[in-house]
């Protein structure tokens, strides 16, 4: 059964008439419009038809619609326009604190460029006071930018009345339509502003096609220079195919508005009074004002629930988007809820739902029945209930029930820092490494022979076969002990599960992913722990021994000593691409199969040659666990970002912002102790800090044995070993990474 779109308000898809207006210009008429030949006078009638059609929807004249690549562009052409061509009359901008980031990140830009910006606060319906902005505004306010109507909870703004003060004191009123247009009336004299900005994608026009009203009389800077396009106001060659797509979808939405504002809001309502009827009244929140909102536009926050989490659940089924992500140790809350002051608990399960022409009836029914049936499985009550087994195993894909992935899912190592910095250091001598470090593993002296090593990791699905998800858990656990030089003894499995959201054959391909490997690694797994979880999640406890005096920390490199890393970098953001579906499935094996190779070899390679410190790279990527060594073993290295070995698919995914947040993280964790070289690219950098699961062994050892450590390592298999770098001197913990 195909899935249900309930995202209308992030885009829509192109209508069929504007399609097929659109063909001939794809195929047929290609001229220039600047060209005065019939070729470019065909499609110069064809843009100045379109902005006839946008004209007669926004009721204004035609020489008052410039055509842009989009919202955004109209946005910035508007507010930026205005401010730039008047600025020896003012500098200061009024706005709102829910306006989208294509207005908001416009006036921070300004405020840099020494423009003083105020911000409206609104109420808890998302409405903006008219007295608010009375107060505010002044001789010097140049613009007063604020949306008609916002594209999270559809409140709709008192924009006429916020003109009438703009222009009492002399300001302009610009309005960001790009939700209000097609959806309701949007009249630019009825509205009373000076500038309007359209989005053609979100009214069944292409993506990349915009435009912005320019009331006569008002001057704008021009954001781009050339030739003179669009009345002098924006050069550039016209997208004739787009410009003719946002017409027509303009002819429509003003032909069908009433029909269409009928049906909008009649299955915004049937879902809402769906989703009432199946959860109850004390289970969800409406967002937004009950009455002045887009006849469209729902958005629920749902008690107890995690919005991402809940997404997963329906996202093979529903369409929609999140108000807000929880992370391990923040809640990040859209600044529209924010300013609505909802209150955490219930934003972080917040859902906007938002219809379209082409919701049936039927797909509103069978959404309410998804989505709620989903909702009871999360709420901390459905702990309690009957398992509910949504799909046979053969149909899961395990990243689906997680909204992180693997150790990428760690704490911020900000975060992390500053508990452990609160806690009592333990006194017994008999503990050989602990918290006070950051090595991998803890080590305990049992006699003068033996010590018993211990360590623990467990994390999300970081892939969707659940084998190899198990599979890769135990390699990332065992190399903790690996890393310290230590041979594990047996493991525990640490289990949590959503037994009513999986069938438990999936649990059991899990453990057996992991019994395979530690079989591989030569030793039991003796037990565990279980908990129902709402999202997966599954690692080990190893133990081990080794001789306590040689064990390898990760704070004992020493100047002169070659850096060496074992396995290729790049798991946190091919593994992110797998998840959103973007990379094949060779790419998705070749990360499976690096991620859950065991560091074995490397170590016993390391041992046989000697090695002054070692860590295993995981969480905090490359250059956060380089950072812990070099801190702590009071040393400053270089790396060289050309010899780091990394998965081929890793450099095309970072460079289309295919990133995890944990690696974003990572980067700002050691931005005060890395100095990269111009020359080391943005991608490089990413790659860098990318957040690993069970990644390679970096080995710092004598500059003289790096080669023949390489060579071993490749005998044995580790292909990707390579040296990457060396340990300059005594130092204070710095990395200096060079092209």
């Amino acid at each position: 059964m195909d899935p249900i779109y309930l995202d209308y308000n992030a885009t829509t898809p192109i209508a069929p008439e504007v399609a097929e207006t659109m063909a001939p210009y794809l195929y047929e008429h290609f001229g220039n419009p600047s060209s005065s030949h019939p070729f470019g006078v065909a499609t110069k009638r064809a843009v100045e038809g379109a902005r006839s059609q946008l004209a007669a929807l926004l009721k204004c004249q035609p020489n008052e619609v410039v055509f842009t690549s989009g919202g955004t562009e109209s946005n910035n052409y508007a507010i930026k326009g205005i401010a730039l061509a008047h600025r020896s009359r003012g500098n200061h901008i009024i706005t709102t604190a829910i306006e989208h980031p294509a207005v908001i990140e416009v006036c921070h830009w300004l405020e840099g460029q020494g423009f003083r910006v105020t911000v409206l606060p609104v109420d808890g319906d998302g409405l903006v006071d008219p007295a608010d902005l009375q107060r505010a505004i002044g001789p010097g306010t140049l613009l007063v930018t604020v949306m008609h109507a916002n594209n999270e909870v559809g409140t709709i703004q008192p924009v006429r009345e916020l003109a009438e003060i703009a222009h009492q004191h002399g300001a302009l009123m610009h309005t960001d339509a790009a939700q209000s247009v097609g959806k309701i009336p949007v009249h630019v004299d009825d509205l009373g502003v000076d500038l309007l900005s359209v989005a053609g994608h979100k009214v069944y026009a292409p993506k990349g096609i915009g435009a912005l009203y320019i009331r006569t009389g008002v001057a704008l800077e021009p954001l781009i220079h050339g030739a003179g396009h669009e009345g002098g106001r924006r050069p550039g060659t016209e997208n004739v195919l787009e410009v003719v797509g946002l017409g027509k979808a303009c002819e429509i939405a003003r032909r069908d508005l009433a029909e269409n504002m009928a049906h909008f809001q009649a299955m915004r309502d049937r879902l809402h009074q769906g989703l009432l009827r199946e959860l109850g009244a004390e289970a969800l929140k409406l967002n937004g004002h009950p009455e002045k909102r887009l006849p469209n536009t729902l958005s629920l926050s749902f008690r107890g629930v995690e919005a991402n989490t809940l997404l997963s659940e329906i996202g093979d089924q529903v369409a929609a988007s999140a108000g807000a992500a929880c992370h391990a140790d923040e809640v990040d809350v859209s600044a529209v809820l924010e300013a609505m002051a909802v209150p955490v608990e219930w934003a972080m399960g917040t859902i906007r739902f938002s219809v379209g022409r082409d919701t049936s009836a039927e797909a509103v029914d069978r959404a309410v029945e998804i989505v709620a049936g989903a909702v009871r499985r999360l709420q901390p009550r459905a702990a309690l209930a009957e398992p509910v087994l949504l799909r046979d195993e053969q149909d899961v894909r395990l990243t689906r029930y997680t909204h992180g992935l693997g150790c990428a899912c760690k704490l911020r190592p900000q975060a992390l820092e500053a508990v452990l910095a609160r806690l009592p250091r333990p006194a017994d001598p008999a503990l050989l490494v602990g918290i006070d470090t950051a090595d991998d593993a803890a080590v305990y002296r049992l006699g003068d022979e033996v010590a018993l090593v211990q360590t623990v990791d467990f994390f999300t699905p970081i892939v969707d076969d659940p084998y190899w998800f198990g599979a890769i858990s135990a390699a990332n656990s065992l190399s903790d002990v690996y890393a310290m030089g230590a041979q594990p003894l047996f493991a525990l499995n640490i289990v949590g599960f959503p037994s009513n959201r999986l069938p438990m054959r999936v649990l059991e391909e899990i453990l057996r992913g992991a019994l395979d490997k530690a079989q591989e690694a030569g030793i039991p797994i003796v037990g565990g722990h279980t908990v129902d979880d709402p999202e997966p999640k599954f690692g080990l406890a190893v133990t081990g021994t080794v001789h306590p005096d040689r064990i390898v920390r990760n704070s004992t490199a020493r100047p002169g000593d070659a850096l060496v890393l074992t396995k290729p970098l790049g798991t946190g953001i091919v593994s992110t691409a797998v998840k959103r579906g973007l990379a094949d499935e060779a790419t998705a094996r070749e990360v499976a199969e690096v991620m859950a190779a065991l560091n074995r070899d490397a170590a016993e390679v390391m041992l046989a040659i000697g090695a002054n410190a070692c860590t295993d790279i995981t969480g905090f990527g490359l250059l956060g666990h380089l950072r812990e060594m070099v801190a702590g073993s009071k040393v400053d290295v270089t790396i060289r970002a050309s010899a780091v070995p990394f998965l081929p698919a890793a450099r095309t995914f970072a460079g289309a912002d295919v990133v995890p947040g944990g690696t974003l993280n990572n980067l700002a964790y050691v931005e005060p102790h890395v100095r990269f070289e111009p020359e080391v690219s943005a991608v490089d950098r990413l790659i860098l800090g990318d957040a690993q699961t069970s990644g390679g062994l970096l080995i710092s050892l004598p500059a003289q044995d790096a080669d023949r450590l390489v060579a071993e390592l490749r005998s044995r298999g580790v292909v990707a070993a390579a040296v990457i770098g060396q340990v300059n001197s005594q130092g204070t913990g710095r990395i200096l990474v060079k092209a």
